[in-house]
């Protein structure tokens, strides 16, 4: 007859069995230590190595902008040094920041006979006139620092150019405004009124150049004018009363029948 096993011997085997069976499940389901070591570290090389081209990244961005404003700077430096210092400090039309050469030149127009181009010229002929006479290179080339309402250069002959025709149209203005208070079409209140509304546009372009004109001062100035136009209009009555030669025919006329 075979040996039988004891209930202690069975006890044994089935624990034997159990633990066997789990061993070999926990061998199938885990990886190996050394895969498992492997993956962390490529898991941290992965972290470490996004960070460094993150930062790289930033690194580039934070450079390109701080050369992008150096050259800003350096350009704007090498601007300003090209620009000569009185251009620099020139305030007249300052008042005029943001104005339209279009809009100026038509209040200009309704109200003148120059242009805009004229009058800002005329104006820097004025204020950059040295002893040799004036400078009209650096006006050409530095106008629209000069001027907010000018956008282009101008050659030298185009700043001579415009000068001469403000002169021009100023002797004609002269002429045509004095004929007007000598012919007597004017009594002497129609030439005060005339001459307020003149002196009016006058003193607004004054101050708009930058002349800072006080009331008392503009008072003085319109009754030295108002003065003065008077004495012309009586100067002018009693001339045009005289009898003179005529340069064509040579025959004596009085002024007051040639009229």
């Amino acid at each position: 007859m075979d040996d039988e096993p004891t209930a202690g011997e069975e006890t044994d085997a089935a624990a034997s069995g159990a633990d066997t069976a789990a061993s070999e499940t926990a061998t199938a389901d885990d990886p190996p230590a050394g895969d498992a070591e492997t993956a962390d570290v490529d898991d941290a090389t992965d972290t470490t190595d996004t960070s460094d081209v993150d930062d790289a990244g930033m690194d580039d961005a934070t450079d390109t902008a701080d050369t992008d404003d150096e050259q800003a700077g350096d350009e704007e430096s090498a601007a300003n040094d090209e620009v000569p210092t009185d251009v620099r400090k020139y305030e007249r039309f300052t008042k005029m920041d943001g104005s339209q050469y279009d809009r100026v030149n038509e209040f200009l127009r309704d109200r003148t006979y120059i242009t805009a181009r004229e009058w800002a010229i005329a104006r820097l002929c004025a204020d950059f006139r040295t002893e040799t006479g004036v400078e009209m290179t650096k006006i050409g080339e530095n106008l629209p620092e000069l001027v907010p309402f000018m956008t282009d250069t101008y050659t030298p002959q185009a700043v001579n150019q415009a000068r001469d025709s403000f002169e021009g149209k100023v002797t004609k203005a002269g002429a045509t405004f004095l004929y007007g208070a000598m012919s007597g079409f004017f009594t002497a209140e129609e030439l005060d009124d005339l001459m307020y509304e003149v002196t009016e546009v006058a003193k607004f372009l004054l101050e708009v150049e930058g002349v800072d004109l006080a009331v008392a001062d503009e008072l003085d100035a319109e009754e030295r004018i108002s003065a003065v136009m008077r004495d012309v209009r009586e100067q002018s009555a009693e001339l045009r009363s005289e009898e003179v030669e005529c340069p064509n025919c040579g025959h004596t006329h009085s002024l007051e029948e040639s009229e």
